[in-house]
């Protein structure tokens, strides 16, 4: 599979000339299509898609996915030396989740050397209501998030267009002072993150380049464990012990556990999983997660029985599953878990906090919390 880039409008390419204040304009005067006849009450279709696409090439034919981008990245970028990936959340905001990294970037004052890039995904309720091209991937309600193959037109996973953006930044040609990657996700799209940075192809496609990737997961519902270990306290120290299925039936399976996997993770997971958990341990990962993020009760909180085991809240769930890894990995470790204090279930009040900005970015500092 291959991916090339297309705009559908014309986009500023000088990076060097207030590139994120003209895409904050331009995404904040766009106007949507969108025709809300078509909305659910719990998944309504999204008022903005993005005017880029990636054209992603299968064996099968091409398809694509809108993105939001600070420049166009099918030009040579000697200047930069980061790139910031972000995945959205539930709702695939990619305007409001866009204009947050944007001032998180404005924060770090990283204009000059970073290109911002906010891929979408789409669910069919979003193609229907803006009447979108065959071509434009869609996935079945919030699929996309555990790398479920799309439902049109063709099956490909979001994990494989995430390797794709990947594979592109990582061409010496287009990039050749790229040092880091970061792929960053809040909510729905840091449970995304959390599992593609376990299975996903990032970190071997930059490494050959000698470029490195940094996954930020942001208050995700749930975890991907590795064993049948679930909390068995709700607070510090945790303590775990196994789950029995007659309590929870489906708390192994993907993407809780590692059982039962879609197509692209079962083919990456075909040598087993311990070299996987093995590799992700010494992964360059940071757990952002906001302290008032404690309300077990949040509307999008997954409640379900699965996500129910990893703890009662959001809060409680990362600093166990930190936890839970680390003890599993003490010497070979190399993840980080920090608080961003007073911010509940917020990605502009994370991303744009000291500890947002420096995880995104490496501007300024934030302590490490724990074990």
């Amino acid at each position: 599979m291959s991916i090339r880039c297309r705009a559908r409008y014309p986009v500023s390419t000088d990076m060097k000339r207030r590139p994120y204040l003209a895409a904050l304009l331009f995404l904040l005067t766009a106007a949507s299509a969108a025709q809300n006849r078509h909305a659910s009450e719990s998944n309504p279709p999204v008022a903005y898609i993005p005017s880029l696409a990636f054209r992603v090439v299968t064996p099968q034919g091409d398809a694509a996915v809108p993105y939001a981008a600070s420049a166009d990245w099918s030009q040579p970028h000697p200047e930069v030396t980061r790139a910031v990936i972000l995945v959205h959340g539930k709702g695939r905001d990619v305007r409001d989740n866009y204009i947050s990294l944007l001032q998180a970037a404005a924060t770090a004052e990283a204009a000059a050397h970073t290109i911002l890039l906010a891929p979408q995904f789409l669910i069919e309720e979003d193609a229907e209501a803006h009447v979108l091209p065959a071509m434009i991937l869609r996935w079945r309600h919030d699929a996309w998030q555990g790398g479920e193959p799309a439902i049109s037109p063709y099956p490909v996973s979001a994990y494989e267009v995430l390797d794709a953006m990947v594979r592109h930044l990582a061409d010496r040609k287009l990039f050749p002072n790229l040092q880091i990657v970061v792929i960053a996700g809040h909510s729905a799209g840091g449970q995304a993150i959390q599992r593609y940075a376990v299975v996903g192809k990032a970190s071997s496609i930059a490494a050959p380049v000698s470029i490195d990737v940094r996954y930020v997961v942001a208050n995700p519902s749930s975890y991907l464990y590795f064993s049948d270990d679930r909390p068995t306290s709700k607070e510090a120290p945790f303590t775990f012990a196994p789950r029995h299925s007659v309590l929870c039936g489906e708390f192994s399976n993907w993407k809780y556990g590692p059982h039962d996997p879609p197509p692209y993770v079962k083919a990456i997971a075909a040598g087993g999983w311990q070299p996987l958990e093995d590799a992700y341990a010494q992964r360059d990962v940071i757990y952002l997660l906001g302290t008032d993020d404690t309300d077990p009760h949040h509307k999008e909180l997954d409640v379900t029985c699965s996500g129910e085991a990893e703890g009662p809240s959001r809060f409680l769930r990362g600093r166990a599953y930190y936890a839970y890894l680390h003890s599993r990995h003490p010497a070979a470790w190399n993840q980080r878990l920090w608080f961003v204090p007073g911010v509940a279930h917020s990605e502009p009040k994370m991303f744009e906090s000291a500890c947002g900005v420096a995880a995104l970015f490496d501007s300024g500092t934030c302590q490490n919390r724990e074990p």
